[in-house]
Formats: C-alpha cells, structure tokens, sequence
C-alpha cells in the first residue's frame, strides 16, 4: 500500500501562536516591574490581584501611557493579526486590550485552573528561574514544576487534551480566551518566574466566525 500522499490534518482545536518578544521590550517590561516593586504607592494603585485567581505574590496592572510608551500594545497588535490571519484569513481591523499585567510568582505559588476575559489573550516570559525544582518522586520521567499547562476537550483516541509550556524569557504564547490553563507551582529555588499577560477583544464579527 502506498502513502507517500499522506497528510497530517488538524481540522479540531483551538490554534496557538508562539513568538519571541524582542530583547527591548522584556528589558523595558523587567526595569518598570522593578520601578514598581520599589514604590509602595505604586504596588497598591496598581494591585490586580484581587480581579485574577493565582495564589501568588504579586500581580499588577500596566498602565496603559506605558504599553504606549514602550510599543507593548503594537507587540500584541501585530502579533495577533498575524495569528488570526494565518489561523482562517480573517483581518483583524479593531484592536482593544482591555488590560495587561505582571505575574510575580516564587516557590510553592500557583496559578489554577482558568479562562480569561475578551476574545484573545496571552502571556509571555520576563523572568525564569534557573532551576525548578526536582519532582519528589526521582524516578519520575516529567518534570512540571512551574510550566504552563493549557487544556482543551477531553482524552480521547489520537487527541491530547494538553498542552504543556516550559517557561523561557522571551517566548509568548497567544490563545483564544476560553482555553482553560494553568501554571504549577516550583521548588528549591528563591527566584523569581515573571511573567505578562493581556486580555483583548477584535472585531465582533470574526469573533462571531
């Protein structure tokens, strides 16, 4: 039998687009959570952990004159026209992120299972520990201390339900606001796993597609 015509197919799920967030941006993102982290008016005006669920230390909002000020907002922009062009050609003319924030997250914190708001959402690395920690059990042959995990539908015969990110700096991941995801917790280490993330909605209509 023959199968040189073979095709590998993906008709179901949702897609997901990786890109590099340019060396700029992460260092600009990275010196104004510092500049934050140092003013104790700023880390309460801007605390918006009380409107998102991870059990971590610390999560604020980016105000919006900085993403201008730095290009953020032309980052996700431009990324996710692309994605959603080469996704099912759709053109994305209307663009809003309802708002962007920081995730400052150490040893044994944890984000659980969630969704997020809009249409389109993402997050993105600015900071990884060098080491995870090691599991309990040695023998164990994966390792998923402080990985993202994204999970869509259930187990079922050649469809994986998960999706499972090793943090990087620098990589950021865009996805459809539903997708159910979270970010497990790590050990054996005093650093610091920093990471950003958005929420935007597109036009209605391709939304509606």
């Amino acid at each position: 039998m023959e199968t040189d015509d073979i095709k590998v197919l993906r008709p179901f799920g949702p897609t997901i687009a990786k890109v590099k967030i340019p060396e700029n941006l992460v260092k600009e993102l990275n010196d104004y959570t510092d500049s934050i982290i140092s003013n104790d008016q700023k880390k309460k005006d801007l605390d918006w952990g009380k409107n998102l669920v991870g059990n971590v230390k610390q999560e604020f909002v980016i105000e919006k004159d900085f993403m201008e000020k730095i290009g953020w907002g032309n980052f996700l922009a431009t990324n996710v026209r692309e994605w959603i062009r080469q996704t099912n050609k759709g053109e994305v003319t209307k663009f809003n992120i309802m708002n962007s924030w920081i995730v400052r997250q150490f040893k044994n914190e944890y984000n659980p299972s969630h969704w997020h708001n809009g249409h389109v959402s993402g997050v993105g690395y600015l900071k990884v520990p060098s080491n995870l920690g090691n599991t309990l059990q040695k023998d164990k042959e994966v390792n998923n201390n402080g990985k993202l995990e994204m999970v869509h539908g259930a187990k079922a015969f050649l469809c994986k339900p998960t999706f499972r990110v090793t943090p990087k700096v620098g990589d950021f991941y865009f996805f459809p606001h539903y997708l159910m995801h979270a970010v497990y917790p790590f050990s054996d280490t005093d650093e610091e796993r920093r990471s950003v993330s958005f929420n935007a909605t597109v036009d209605q209509s391709l939304f509606n597609d």
